[in-house]
């Protein structure tokens, strides 16, 4: 059986902006804990956290890793997470598996807009929170007028709880304000008479029992403090603040102390699963029960280059013995997960077995993704899957060498399979294999590992998914007469054609009477016209939503056939096309921006610069969301104009929204530039 008990374990995800010190302070707390024998340094590229090549060569962290250290007699599983907006997805999938968050903060740079991510991810998922001010030792470190901002942004629950003695270069220890020295040191004895009391009411105030004993002034011991400390942290009520110097590992024991006896076990929030039965959904709870059936979900996938695939799962309920067998639920067949292991960053400790609350990985389950749930349960039970945002920035991508097109396929798949905020498609209309991520760091990221796995593309800008219709009418008759000895090709059709309703593609209405065309090619006529709309007319794109009406037409006993027909419904339509006032359509995106509001004026300048309509603002805390539609080809390469707008302190989404008329200037440029293309391509 396993040697912890689901309450005896904590998962904690370190979360927070790029460069405020959680690798960091991963080593610090595995030190401390006695997990590593020295610290390594984000310099020398030796921490236990950041071991990917990339990762060293960048000096930041990219893909969420994890470790484990026992301190205070439970088992803490640490998760660290990238800091950086474009690998937002390693923060999402820590705190999918986490039951605490430690939100860190750089103490010469304060709130950055990583920190309301992650400080809006953890409340939605209803983690504990503890916000760690880092690098206490740095110059221009500002304890507490941090935590005045933390206060005003996030709201009164948000409480210092560990005060620093000194700052910058002075700072020299720390002061626990659940247990004060009865000599402070002289620079924090005021600081103590200011937060002890505001720190203790926040916590009581979630036992009434205990609210009236501190109301009547009668003594609270250190445990009971701590006890309902740990029921505020779960309910969100109380988020202590804590001063921390990683690098000169001050504060760090204090830390651990909280995270061992105050917060949250693996069994404080019983997970919830579903399933479909019909057009209902039922509902159940898991038990963190090592008896009951195996309950596990798959928060992280990764390839190794010698392992293969990795999953790594948490664990809600049940016990699963190395060897043994699972499967993914809703599937029929089981699998062996022969190897089990914990992950100490890149070191992989091998376990014989694992039970509720804990962290693993496996190897080789080709079966199981990102996301699923693990059972070995018949009830088709399965966990909600945690939600990524959508990519925003796309490149196009080709081979360097046509004999290198299955190897690009297969490594942007398993670069695909384990980050979900990185996709890869063939769009249909353009044919163009194009990879999204969410900037332009994540893609420089994935385009760098492809070059590391031997594979080499090249890049361009994709291809806007114009599409092209029509707005007036037009009568054509068309003849197609080929004879060049032998049997000729003779084919005849007179076709109307008019705009047809947004979404309907080609409706096409057979009115021949008489015989004109003989039944059997008339289908040949329809499919002339389909390929044509494919290819594209105007510009060479595809062509929707228009009705043709087939009404007359000429055949010849002899050389009527079906290619005959086809390339007069081809040429008929190109004709009809060109006569019925055509016009190209764009995508146009919904857009989403949320940044201070000292930066609105300049996005709602930007946005209508790029033929957008700003069609709301919300107000979501002290930021501001800025609503608006505008043309996908003018906010392409967004995300590089707001960061240079906001000095990287906004985010945006967008999704598609429907297609509208290119203005007519602006047609003319693209339909100038098909053409040229054309042209090229030709010579």
């Amino acid at each position: 059986m396993p040697k912890y008990s689901p309450s005896q374990i904590r998962n904690v995800a370190l979360i927070g902006h790029g460069g405020s010190g959680k690798t960091t302070l991963l080593e610090a707390l595995l030190f401390k804990a006695g997990a590593i024998k020295r610290m390594g340094s984000i310099a020398d590229g030796n921490t236990v956290s950041d071991f990917d090549p990339e990762e060293k060569e960048r000096g930041i962290s990219i893909e969420l890793s994890l470790a484990r250290a026992e301190t205070g007699g439970k088992l803490v599983n640490f998760l660290d997470a990238p800091g950086y907006a474009d690998f937002v997805a390693g923060a999402i999938q820590a705190v999918s598996a986490a039951d605490t968050a430690l939100i860190t903060v750089n103490a010469a740079r304060g709130v950055e807009v990583m920190t309301r991510h992650c400080w809006d991810m953890a409340r939605r998922a209803g983690t504990a929170r503890i916000i760690a001010v880092t690098r206490m030792d740095a110059e221009h470190a500002h304890f507490f007028d941090i935590a005045g901002d933390l206060r005003r942004i996030f709201g009164s629950e948000c409480v210092p709880m560990i005060l620093p003695v000194g700052q910058g270069g002075s700072f020299s220890g720390v002061v626990n304000l659940l247990s004060p020295p009865a000599s402070p040191p002289a620079e924090v004895a005021e600081k103590i008479g200011e937060f002890r009391g505001p720190l203790i009411e926040a916590i009581v105030s979630s036992d009434d029992a205990l609210m009236e004993r501190y109301l009547a002034e009668e003594k609270i011991s250190d445990g009971e403090l701590k006890m309902a400390l740990s029921r505020a942290l779960l309910a969100g009520t109380v988020v202590p603040i804590v001063a921390v110097s990683a690098g000169k590992c001050i504060g760090v024991a204090e830390i651990l102390d909280l995270i061992a006896e105050c917060c949250p076990g693996a069994d404080a929030r019983p997970r919830k699963a579903f399933r479909k039965i019909g057009d209902k959904v039922e509902e159940k709870e898991i038990p963190a029960d090592a008896g009951a059936p195996f309950y596990a979900q798959v928060f992280k996938v990764k390839r190794d280059p010698y392992v293969g695939k990795l999953c790594f799962f948490r664990v809600y309920s049940g016990t699963l013995a190395a060897g043994s067998q699972a499967r993914q639920a809703g599937a029929t067949r089981s699998e062996r997960f022969a190897n089990l292991f914990a992950a100490q960053g890149k070191e992989q400790l091998d376990m014989a077995d694992v039970g509720p609350g804990d962290i693993a990985a496996v190897g080789k389950i080709d079966s199981v993704g990102m996301g699923d749930t693990i059972t070995t349960d018949d009830g088709q039970w399965e966990f909600h899957r945690p939600v990524f945002p959508a990519p925003m920035v796309s490149l196009a991508v080709e081979p360097k060498s046509r004999n290198d097109e299955a190897k690009v396929s297969t490594a942007l798949k398993n670069l695909a399979e384990g980050d979900p905020t990185f996709t890869v498609t063939q769009e249909r209309q353009t044919k163009e294999l194009v990879i999204r991520g969410m900037g332009q760091m994540h893609l420089e990221v994935m385009l760098s590992k492809l070059k590391k796995a031997g594979v080499e593309v090249l890049t361009r800008t994709p291809k806007i998914p114009y599409l092209e219709t029509v707005t007036g009418t037009s009568d054509v008759r068309y003849r197609h007469k080929k004879q060049t000895g032998g049997a000729g090709q003779f084919g005849e059709c007179a076709i109307k054609l008019e705009p047809g309703p947004r979404g309907s593609g080609l409706t096409f209405l057979d009115e021949i009477v008489g015989g004109a065309i003989p039944n059997q090619f008339i289908p040949s006529v329809e499919k002339g016209i389909r390929n044509k709309m494919e290819e594209g007319v105007l510009a060479g794109y595809p062509v929707v939503d228009v009705v043709v009406h087939l009404y007359d037409g000429k055949s010849h006993p002899v050389d009527s056939k079906d290619i005959a027909f086809q390339i007069a419904g081809r040429e008929a339509f190109k004709e009809a096309f060109m006569k019925a006032r055509p016009v190209l359509l764009e995508p146009i995106v919904n857009m989403e921006i949320v940044a201070p509001s000292q930066f609105m004026g300049d996005i709602t300048g930007n946005i209508s610069g790029r033929r957008g309509r700003v069609s709301g603002m919300d107000v979501l805390g002290d930021m501001q969301v800025v609503k608006a539609q505008a043309p996908l080809a003018e906010v392409m390469n967004y995300s590089t104009e707001l960061r240079a707008l906001t000095g990287g302190e906004g985010y945006f989404s967008m999704e598609f929204s429907h297609y509208e008329v290119v203005p007519p200037h602006i047609q003319q440029n693209i339909v100038a530039a098909a053409k040229k293309s054309q042209e090229e391509d030709k010579e």
